[in-house]
This record gives structure tokens, sequence and C-alpha cells, in this order.
């Protein structure tokens, strides 16, 4: 399948969550703070490749991708390159690309992990469990009632099924972002520039 295709199919995945993130917000009345970076800045972050490939899509067509990957390869730090702090001395950021942020970026905080009993339960931030305890507490019985939540395994079910070698290797953030960023440039290697006007069916 072609790079193109992959990329549109993971972007209507992350169209169709982004869908029903929006009804659970407004139902559950969560939120995250706004301008808090906390989630970001944890060096434990682990994603895929194929999550990250319409941002590495993106960078190739802007001519950034052979950049960003040298960049990539002099990073030591486990944040996540995308992330860029607003300040040093509190939890303020943003992710520099949130067009092009990974399905693990768009899951936590508004999804649901099962717990060893088959119940589901919101994986969310100490910050919105504690700032926001009485929606958090009301939105996990709700959720015990039926009120539907993304589910963080059947999303990656859906995104392994679009390319399973990339979306089953679980990597550190960066590597993940590193591995997206290799696949693209390698199958344009020898290969002539997308024509975007054409179909990628």
């Amino acid at each position: 399948m072609s790079i193109e295709r992959r990329v549109q199919l993971v972007e209507n995945l992350f169209y169709k969550l982004e869908q029903e993130n929006a009804q659970f917000e407004k139902s559950s009345g969560l939120s995250c703070v706004s301008g808090c970076g906390k989630c970001c800045k944890s060096p434990d972050i682990e994603a895929s490749p194929l999550e990250f490939l319409p941002w590495a899509f993106h960078l190739f067509l802007n001519g950034k991708a052979e950049k960003m990957l040298r960049t990539l390869n002099k990073t030591h730090s486990p944040t996540c390159l995308i992330y860029k702090p607003l300040s040093v001395i509190d939890n303020k950021g943003r992710c520099s690309d949130y067009k092009y942020r990974g399905l693990i970026c768009r899951l936590f905080g508004f999804a649901a992990n099962t717990d060893k009993y088959g119940n589901l339960r919101l994986a969310t931030c100490k910050i919105i469990k504690e700032g926001q305890a009485n929606k958090y507490k009301s939105t996990n019985e709700a959720i015990t009632k039926g009120l539907y939540v993304p589910v963080f395994t059947e999303y990656y079910m859906q995104l392994n099924q679009i390319d399973f070698n990339l979306g089953t290797i679980i990597l550190p953030i960066n590597k993940a972002l590193k591995m997206a960023l290799e696949e693209v440039l390698h199958y344009y290697a020898y290969r002539p520039f997308p024509d975007l006007e054409k179909k990628v069916f």
C-alpha cells in the first residue's frame, strides 16, 4: 500500500476519533487545562511509527523531513521533540504540530482502558482527576452505565489494520517519530514526488 493511502487511512481514523472525542467531552464536561503540557513532558510516552506517518509525510511534502531526521538523530532527551514548552518554571507548553499529533496524544485524557475485570476506566491525568474531581467521578460512573467513551485498544487495533508492521511496533515517542520519517524517506528514495492531484486509492 502506498504512503499516500496509508496516510489517508490514518487521517480518516483520526477524524473519526475527533468526532467521538468532541461528543465525549460534551457529555462529560471534562476538558484539558488551557496551555497545560504536563502529559507531553512525560519521558515515558510510547507510540507507533504509523500514528506519526501523516506528520512525517507532511514534513516530507514541505521539504523538512531530512532536517527533522537529523535533529532527531542528535536528540537524547526522552521528551517528545514536537512538544514546545512555553515556560521553564511551570508545565505550560503546546504541541508545535498539533494537527499532526499522534494517536496516543489524541486518546490520552479522553479515552478508556479496560481493567483486569473487563471494566472501562478513564485514562486521564492527575490534574484533571483532582482539578475536576466531581466531573471525573460522575463520568466514570456514567461509563459503567453505558456512556460511550473511545477505548485505547480498539483504536490501536484499527490502526494496526492499516499497516500491521508499523502499527504494532511501540517505541519511545522520539524513536517512533524517527521511524515514521525514515519510512517516508525510504519510500520516496526511488519514487517520484507524490502527485497529490491523483486519487490515492
